[in-house]
């Protein structure tokens, strides 16, 4: 019998699995549902959120409420003459206690920290909204990867087990041969060496396809079931524009991340005004209303007593003078804070550069690795039969046989693996514009089979 298993094997791999199998997008569902980064990130943008209500809360009427009781002992008699009868009379005083009943209503009328403190609180929540967009722009590139990771993992162990069948068939050819008188030993253990190695091989395909099987479960919180495959007729389209400075700058405008820097640069300004503002005097209005009552406890002469309702309205204007340093000392925090913000601003605006221009090269260079990928598989299945028939004639060895196995399991595995990235890097060309949205996750979906 030929050696016709590699082929045959590398045919199956293509066709799509029977029963239900699970797509891309439904893999995105799990993961929009499930991913604990985003939910981490979400969580993280909500408690930034609240920073807002807080600052503007400072700046609202402040109302509130006290209740005081207090006890005083006088601890003394005094002896006096009853004037009807003129006999003397000793009077216990006891103790006296006194209970405060009051409702303050403040408000802030001039203080421009709180101003400053406003817009540094929205600043900030813009940023982590920003951050949040990155992170569920991140979960369509993540998805798709540890989804072509298993994609690109179980064809590497198709591969691997048709090699390994391969050599197994050349292994028993070899050793028949050698039986027989048509050839010498040393065909045997060249066939044995590569066999033994693909098992090898087989065992370490296996193991990297589980491991990938569990990168998906880790975003999707679900086991992985038979997956669709990516169609033979992948569109091999270069990006529009076809300028890459137009990437560029689309990126620098649009792109999630950057934008939560420029929102961070913003704070850290206010953050600067807030603490230039702690030279400044603040006024703050306030309106008091209450009554207190004083009465003996446990005395003789106990005298009654009522409190009225009292109010009280003031304007208080509060001078900073001296507070050791303090104030210029977060002056100067805030600038450095400041300068690291931009430092990390620009920091970002150069990865996002860099990436985007990789990402442009790579899908461009990725559509010409898939071409030729795919029409060196085709050499290489024609290779082997030419090697398989000259070996059987007896013009070609049977090391040309195995390395004629080797070269088309690379070429199949190098195929596989172009194709799964080219996707890739247009997802990622598109991330890094911020661009990439549901649609484009739709768009490789309808490339399954």
């Amino acid at each position: 019998m030929r050696l016709k298993l590699l082929t045959l094997a590398l045919a199956l791999s293509a066709l799509p699995l029977a029963g239900h199998s699970e797509d891309l997008l439904d893999a995105y569902r799990e993961a929009r549902a499930n991913d604990p980064v985003l939910s981490q990130a979400e969580a993280t943008r909500l408690a930034t959120g609240e920073g807002v209500t807080q600052a503007r809360a400072l700046m609202l009427p402040q109302l509130n409420g006290s209740y005081g009781l207090t006890q005083q002992s006088a601890s003394r008699n005094t002896t006096v003459t009853d004037p009807t009868t003129g006999l003397p009379v000793t009077t216990d005083y006891g103790h006296s206690r006194t209970r405060d009943l009051s409702a303050t209503l403040t408000q802030s009328v001039v203080d421009l920290s709180q101003w400053a403190n406003l817009a540094a609180a929205r600043s900030t929540a813009h940023s982590q909204d920003a951050t949040y967009e990155a992170a569920a722009q991140d979960l369509y590139v993540r998805v798709t990867t540890a989804y072509f990771g298993v994609l690109t993992s179980q064809d590497a162990l198709v591969f691997a087990k048709a090699n390994e069948d391969a050599y197994k068939e050349a292994y028993d050819q070899a050793d028949q041969r050698f039986k027989v008188g048509l050839s010498a030993i040393t065909d045997v253990y060249q066939a044995k060496s590569y066999y033994e190695l693909a098992k090898a091989q087989t065992i370490a395909a296996q193991n990297t396809l589980n491991d990938a099987k569990e990168a998906l479960t880790q975003i999707t919180g679900k086991p992985v079931l038979e997956l669709k495959k990516l169609r033979e007729d992948l569109p091999l389209t270069p990006p529009t524009p076809a300028d890459p400075n137009a990437w560029v700058q689309a990126a620098l405008q649009s792109n999630a991340t950057v934008q939560a820097g420029q929102y961070s640069v913003q704070a850290a300004e206010h953050n600067i005004d807030s603490a230039r503002a702690g030279h400044l005097p603040t006024i703050n209005a306030s309106v008091s209303r209450g009554k207190d009552t004083t009465w003996l406890e446990h005395g003789s002469y106990n005298p009654a007593g009522n409190g009225a309702y009292g109010t009280t309205v003031g304007l208080t204007m509060s001078i900073p003078i001296f507070s050791g340093g303090a104030t210029q000392s977060r002056v100067r925090q805030s600038i450095y804070q400041r300068d690291e913000a931009q430092d990390s601003l620009e920091s970002t605006r150069r990865q996002v550069v860099r990436n985007t221009l990789n990402f442009y090269r790579s899908v461009l260079a990725g559509i010409s690795q898939v071409e030729a990928n795919k029409a060196s598989v085709e050499s290489g299945q024609k290779a082997l039969e030419a090697t398989r028939a000259g070996f059987d004639v007896g013009t070609q060895t049977m090391l040309n046989v195995l390395n004629a196995i080797q070269t088309l399991t690379q070429a199949e595995s190098s195929y596989s693996q172009s194709r799964h990235q080219l996707v890739l890097d247009q997802l990622e060309l598109k991330e890094a514009a911020g661009s990439i949205d549901v649609k484009d996750v739709e768009m490789v979906n309808a490339m399954l089979q």
